[in-house]
């Protein structure tokens, strides 16, 4: 096996990993932000995964998907604090 795919499985348990511990997060978080903070680094998760698998199998439209999910998480993030705050989208 070669080194690359090493540390291709290494990553992949790690991401698997915190994506369990993120859902943990989201299901049994005691308030909103912590369910908000669970959701956004399931994004961030899923922006990782998409682009190593764009890596690995050589598609580079992946990493400008990856690209684009990476903009909408931090996007509905802003727009998440701000509901919270209960304030408005233009202030």
């Amino acid at each position: 096996m070669s080194g690359f795919a090493v540390y291709t499985i290494g990553i992949v348990v790690v991401l698997v990993l915190a994506a369990v511990l993120c859902l943990f997060r989201i299901f049994r978080g005691p308030t909103i932000a912590d369910r908000m903070v669970g959701v956004d680094i399931m994004g961030i998760l899923f922006v990782g995964i998409t682009a190593l698998t764009g890596i690995i199998y050589k598609l580079d439209f992946l990493l400008d998907v990856a690209i684009v999910l990476a903009l909408i998480s931090f996007v509905a993030t802003i727009a998440l604090a701000k509901y919270l705050e209960r304030r408005t989208l233009d202030d």
